[in-house]
């Protein structure tokens, strides 16, 4: 599918199709989950629908039920398998929406992380290993 906006084509979709590479916590048949490239706190996880919907009011009705109850797993093994106090689960619709392709951030919280209103610290991986470990730990929910 390609972003109406650009017309070049999504990378959630190519993330979706296996072609383009990323570090995947959840794959379910009707939606995926995977580290965000750019995270807040370490286990920022992006989920997204398997079909191209650009906002949460573009996503079928039968199908809203249960993209949140992935959304509401990944919120639990941010704390069950990560050991955070608590999860950030947030979506924006088109403003500050930087892929137009329907997506939840659940994030990993703690108190005094830092994360004050909507000035967020983005930080790194240290490398790709330690991104996989973070994604294999995660996935260790939904296994």
């Amino acid at each position: 599918m390609a972003d109406s906006a650009s017309g070049k084509p999504c990378i959630f979709c190519e993330i979706v199709k296996g072609e383009r590479p990323a570090h995947i916590v959840l794959d379910a048949p009707d939606a995926l989950a995977f580290l965000d490239v750019r995270p807040l706190f370490k286990g920022h996880t992006l989920l997204v629908p398997r079909t191209h919907v650009e906002t949460l009011p573009d996503l079928p009705a039968d199908l809203v039920g249960p993209y949140f109850q992935h959304a509401q797993r990944l919120a639990a093994a941010m704390e069950s398998v990560l050991g955070a106090a608590g999860s950030f689960v947030a979506m924006n619709n088109r403003i500050s929406q930087s892929v137009p392709h329907l997506h939840v951030h659940v994030v990993p919280r703690n108190r005094k992380d830092g994360l004050r209103g909507f000035f967020w610290p983005r930080q790194k991986y240290d490398s790709d290993a330690e991104a996989a470990d973070y994604a294999s730990r995660l996935s260790t929910a939904f296994a």
